[in-house]
């Protein structure tokens, strides 16, 4: 557990007299402190969490966040390692470690922190989650070729079947559900090409079963349930799409591996972390919608350059000045980031802290949080 998230002793810059850039852990370490910032602080503050669907919000930033600076490290793996076969291999292998974690931590074995029950149906695994989706992308072809699809594929009408959660009791109470449909080019949550891609060829019992648009209006979500005078795409799984952040990322690290000086760094990240922006509020503006689940181009274009900012004032003021001091928590968080992360995801940290009671197990701090806050 002791490796960090996305090759953290990996980034370096290669040449001997160069010095480790801490900023690279410093921005993983930001990262993890906002993942958990809005998981769990995102049901006592709403308007961090993430958006029901067209939007964005703080949560929306995390996974672009963390899929940017998954980017960066192929870069320097390649720069480091002179066998382009060996720095391949590192990089493939790396990234199965990283999707076969992600499925076991975001695929359902976990029940989370109000269950102490574990495992998961094979037949209702999910298999995509922001650890998975760390894998090197084709950029621009994918983008073209997703946005068409989005815009180009006909949606007819569909019905799905909601099975008991996984954490219930057993039960062979299923609810069938049909949705109309009949359109080309809609996104909206019903009828929207994306998902009727990952129907077909992922399978909707492998969707994320809690999907945010559940807290739109239409849908009336109360105490976690969706009542039947709702919509019934409101109890539909659904995953978010992630395409090409991680080639932001692998742009910036190309720069960080082939210019030596911090003026000619910060001066290229600079200029295409503006570029980005300026292209992604010009697409916003003229009406494609800035949406996570969907990942639309708008969307991906925004947030990147949000992340690559944001690494240039962090690069600026760690690795540039020196103020390490000031972040030194987010480096340590940073180095220690896969470790974090599966304790997060988990719920370990919480479980292990809500073992520790007064006179009765429900007399716990986490209850004690939830009572005062949550349900508030």
């Amino acid at each position: 557990m002791s490796e960090p998230l996305l090759d953290a002793y990996d980034q370096q810059v290669t040449t001997k007299r160069s010095p480790r850039v801490v900023s690279l852990d410093v921005f993983r370490g930001l990262c993890v402190f906002l993942m958990i910032l809005v998981d769990y602080g995102g049901s006592v503050f709403p308007i961090i969490s993430h958006s029901p669907w067209n939007g964005v919000r703080l949560a929306d930033f995390v996974m672009p966040f963390f899929l940017f600076i998954a980017g960066i490290s192929p870069a320097l793996v390649y720069k480091k390692v002179p066998d382009r076969f060996v720095a391949t291999q590192r990089a493939v292998l790396r990234g199965l470690k990283l999707f076969l974690l992600g499925v076991f931590l975001q695929g359902g074995y976990f029940h989370g922190v109000t269950s102490m029950t574990y495992g998961v149906d094979i037949e209702r695994i999910r298999w995509l989650g922001i650890l998975q989706f760390s894998l090197m992308c084709l950029a621009i072809l994918l983008s073209a070729i997703y946005t068409g699809l989005l815009y180009g594929l006909y949606v007819p009408d569909w019905k799905f079947k909601v099975l008991p959660a996984a954490s219930s009791l057993p039960s062979n109470d299923t609810s069938v559900y049909m949705v109309k449909c009949s359109v080309r080019g809609d996104l909206g949550p019903a009828c929207n090409s994306a998902a009727m891609i990952d129907r077909y060829f992922i399978g909707i019992d492998h969707l994320y079963a809690k999907p945010v648009y559940r807290n739109l209006k239409v849908c009336n979500m109360s105490n976690g349930q969706v009542p039947e005078s709702s919509p019934s795409w409101c109890n539909a799984p659904f995953d978010p799409e992630a395409a090409v952040t991680c080639i932001i990322g692998l742009q910036y690290g190309h720069i960080l591996a082939n210019l030596q000086d911090h003026k000619r760094r910060l001066e290229s990240w600079t200029l295409l972390s503006i570029s980005i922006f300026a292209i992604g509020l010009f697409l916003a503006f003229v009406g494609i919608p800035v949406n996570k689940s969907l990942y639309t181009i708008s969307y991906m274009l925004i947030t990147s350059a949000s992340a690559g900012i944001t690494f240039c004032i962090m690069y600026l003021l760690v690795d540039v000045y020196g103020f390490r001091r000031l972040t030194f928590l987010l480096e340590w968080m940073g180095i220690h980031s896969l470790s974090i992360f599966v304790l997060v995801t988990s719920n370990l940290a919480v479980i292990a802290v809500q073992g520790f009671y007064l006179h009765s197990p429900k007399n716990n701090m986490v209850h004690w949080i939830i009572t005062c806050f949550v349900n508030k």
